[in-house]
């Protein structure tokens, strides 16, 4: 029976949702998963530039992995996949770095392709390839992920519950991220075993509530005066994203600018420490992981906070 009375609780809101139409999941790894059940996926060809829990995902549904080089353009090394029957490859689209003609040309020539659009959210899907989104890695959300697919949602998935959750982003949003570091640490490791659950209500709540077009045209201000900057030092040849992730900047002892930049409160993350273990140290995927600054440009931040970390990179570089 609907209540009706008593305190008010978070407000409604309404207006459009990016990726409204796709299947909505609590996270990347269960759109992942979904798509191993529903497809039946025995074989995966995973990039080594890569976080570990897409391999913990085909471990737990015993799927066989073998894996692929990348170039310094993110895109795979043709000569370093070999396919075999019933295998799939995991294309991810590193820092939007891949625009949709590239996707299209690798399923046309790999057939079984699924696409990682985590890095790119504002990119709209291809027709007719699998492709995963998450809300995580673009706002403050504390569940969410979409999936494209072909294949048949079930709506009658148990659907996730966040409320619980959400004390790291209110927290930060109050106080400081220090603060409320250890409670952030607490929830991501709550999805290293969580089941497929569907997108919970509050997410995708708060999804109806952000300005899309305002945050696609921050993130790219940012991305833009950067790359202005930083494109003389910067050893990428980077396209222009839409909606940008973060901006990659990879330069020689990274890893000491990474370092010295801390000491200024500016955090820069390596994105998957797990590729030290897996690479050896002369490969490319190791290098980039130790020497690419992927620095913030989301909404949080104007063009005086970009002017305070360019500033601060060059005094160390």
């Amino acid at each position: 029976m609907k209540e009706i009375g008593g305190y008010l609780e978070l407000d409604t809101y309404n207006m459009p949702m990016m990726h409204g139409d796709a299947m909505a999941f609590n996270s990347g790894r269960s759109c992942l998963a979904y798509l191993i059940e529903k497809k039946n996926i025995k074989k995966m060809r995973l990039p080594k530039f890569l976080c570990a829990c897409v391999g913990d995902i085909c471990e737990q549904y015993d799927v066989e992995v073998n894996y692929y080089q990348i170039g310094k353009d993110f895109l795979p090394r043709e000569e370093s996949i070999g396919l075999v029957s019933d295998e799939w490859i995991y294309i991810v689209n590193y820092f939007g770095q891949m625009d949709n003609s590239t996707l299209k040309r690798l399923k046309a020539k790999y057939k079984n392709i699924i696409v990682d659009n985590i890095q790119a959210y504002f990119q709209k899907p291809n027709d007719c390839i699998d492709t995963i989104y998450t809300c995580r890695k673009f706002f403050g959300v504390s569940d969410g992920a979409f999936l494209y697919s072909d294949v048949e949602y079930d709506v009658l998935l148990e659907r996730d519950y966040s409320c619980e959750r959400m004390k790291h982003l209110l927290g930060r949003y109050e106080k400081s991220a220090s603060d409320f570091y250890s409670d952030y640490v607490k929830e991501e490791e709550q999805f290293e075993h969580a089941p497929i659950k569907r997108m919970s209500k509050l997410t995708n709540n708060l999804l109806h509530g952000i300005d899309y077009k305002y945050v696609e045209k921050k993130r790219r201000e940012n991305y833009m005066y950067l790359h202005q900057k930083l494109r003389q030092i910067n050893e990428l040849e980077l396209k222009i994203p839409v909606g940008p992730y973060m901006y990659p900047f990879y330069i020689k002892n990274g890893e000491k600018i990474r370092k010295k930049l801390k000491e200024k409160k500016i955090f820069i993350p390596i994105l998957w420490p797990d590729v030290l273990e897996l690479c050896d140290e002369e490969e490319l995927e190791y290098i980039m992981t130790k020497n690419i600054l992927p620095l913030p440009i989301d909404q949080r931040y104007c063009i005086e906070d970009m002017e305070y970390m360019v500033k601060e990179i060059l005094n160390v570089v």
